[in-house]
């Protein structure tokens, strides 16, 4: 198994996070108030009046991050206090979730409008938080009581937004399993595995098309059935390879054996990579290219699978791994800790700022790495 080159790109992972990653974002990435939404091309702030709060959620996780790999402990710890106010003042809706959009200089919503991937991303940082040593765990109950009050669906799971959109989807269904799990982990609450197990069972009912074992990402509202046309038939190989990691960190946490459909997801997903190992935009249900560029979160997705796959045995994993690494560090991201977020199929540079939102990918995957070769 190729563990010796992956111990070498290990450390050169937690070498990039702690002297460049999280020392720019440290400094250029905070606003007063909030965490600032992009920085421009040469690594300086991009001045706006509003940000995502996403952003505000996977910054929070970012410094959560930091203090667990030993950076500046007293800093971290002033910047996830910081992301939690800052969440808890200024992003949540008056149902008791959370919106899309902060207005930084209000230090409100822009609308009353709740997400759930944004919901779910806040239960991410909170959950991240407590595991962290900060004691959020009241807000997690109180959120995930709140989204049971107001989000969830007749037909399963929850609602994406309210006002109800016109389709289901699976994304943001797949980040609050994640935060689920994150929450199980930082407090040992069987009610969090026991609603991550709920949400694993929809993705292999209803997201997982048997027949090719595809991840589909649209679902028609009344019945999770696949709709017509474009809608229904494309697929992206980034999610694919995302549930594939999901789903061995339930399979851990849970005590259970990762499923076959995980397997599946993670063939199907290999088979669009292109030569150089780059993982596309989306592809058809028949892996046909649908959109040939490539943004930095798809690779970080593949990375964090292949190391799943190699965790299981798999020895051709573990090379893709290697490849889905070198990738990461030569094409996407900066030596000054940021990166070149999107690409066209000719490797012509489609970002024009560096997304801040970006950041959370690239450390999930790389302490996955580092965890998994105890570097």
């Amino acid at each position: 198994m190729v563990i010796s080159p992956l111990r070498q790109r290990a450390q050169r992972a937690r070498e990039w996070l702690l002297d460049a990653c999280f020392p720019l974002w440290a400094e250029q990435g905070v606003g007063d108030g909030g965490f600032r939404e992009a920085l421009d091309l040469d690594h300086d702030p991009i001045v706006s009046a509003t940000a995502r709060v996403r952003v505000q959620a996977r910054q929070t996780y970012m410094f959560v991050a930091a203090k667990q790999l030993g950076w500046r402990p007293r800093r971290a710890d002033e910047l996830i206090g910081f992301g939690l106010e800052t969440l808890e003042t200024a992003c949540r809706t008056s149902d008791g979730l959370f919106a899309r959009t902060l207005d930084l200089e209000a230090g409100q919503p822009v609308a009353q409008e709740t997400d759930l991937y944004d919901t779910a991303f806040a239960l991410l940082a909170m959950a991240s938080a407590h595991a962290g040593g900060f004691q959020t765990e009241d807000r997690i109950n109180a959120t995930l009581a709140a989204l049971e009050r107001h989000m969830a669906a007749p037909s399963g799971g929850y609602d994406e937004m309210l006002p109800r959109g016109p389709y289901r989807l699976q994304n943001p269904h797949m980040h609050l399993f994640e935060a689920c799990l994150e929450a199980f982990a930082a407090t040992g609450s069987q009610a969090h595995l026991m609603r991550a197990g709920g949400l694993a069972a929809l993705c292999l009912e209803r997201f997982i098309d048997p027949e090719t074992g595809t991840l589909g990402e649209v679902f028609d509202r009344s019945d999770w059935s696949v709709p017509d046309g474009e809608a229904g038939e494309i697929v992206e190989p980034g999610h694919q390879f995302e549930w594939v990691w999901l789903f061995e960190r339930y399979a851990r946490l849970s005590g259970t054996e990762l499923p076959a459909e995980a397997h599946r997801l993670y063939a199907f997903a290999c088979e669009t990579l292109e030569e150089t190992g780059r993982a596309v935009q989306s592809v058809t249900r028949l892996a046909i290219p649908h959109d040939t560029s490539a943004r930095t979160w798809p690779q970080t997705e593949a990375l964090k699978a292949h190391l799943t796959m190699m965790r299981a045995g798999d020895e051709a994993a573990a090379e893709r791994a290697v490849r889905s690494f070198d990738l990461l560090m030569d094409a996407y991201l900066t030596g000054q800790g940021g990166w070149k977020d999107h690409f066209a199929a000719d490797g012509t540079l489609l970002a024009t700022t560096m997304p801040a939102s970006t950041g959370y990918h690239v450390i999930v995957a790389f302490l996955d790495l580092i965890e998994t070769v105890g570097a």
